[in-house]
């Protein structure tokens, strides 16, 4: 926990169930990664490039994702709860059965509850 990769090219990695509870992950290219299952509490993912990541089932609650880019993500059933998605792009991510819950969206709005963000708050519509 708490690891520091700041900045690392992480490109197609496979993190599948990875303890990745407050790692340091700024600015770090994960496109096409795996990190289907990984733990990511409190994680810091600002500007890091999710560009085509798997994150099925992953713990995101509390994970700041401030200008990310998660294009073309798959982030089914995912707990964001207390994420901060602020000004991330989800442009064709999958966010079937993702849990909400106090999430700042795209917008700088919270969302409503346990429901999604809606596509204003993310800013694809």
């Amino acid at each position: 926990t708490g690891t520091n990769l700041n900045g690392a090219n992480l490109f197609g990695v496979t993190l599948n169930s990875a303890d990745l509870t407050g790692a340091n992950l700024t600015g770090a290219t994960l496109n096409g990664a795996y990190l289907t299952g990984a733990n990511l509490t409190g994680a810091v993912l600002d500007d890091a490039d999710l560009n085509g990541a798997t994150l099925n089932g992953a713990t995101l609650a509390g994970t700041y994702l401030k200008d990310a880019n998660l294009f073309g993500a798959t982030l089914n059933s995912v707990d964001l709860t207390d994420a901060n998605l602020y000004a991330a792009n989800l442009t064709s991510a999958d966010l079937n059965g993702a849990i909400w819950g106090n999430t700042t969206c795209p917008d700088g709005s919270l969302n409503s509850g346990t429901s999604p963000c809606t596509a204003e708050q993310l800013n694809l519509a």
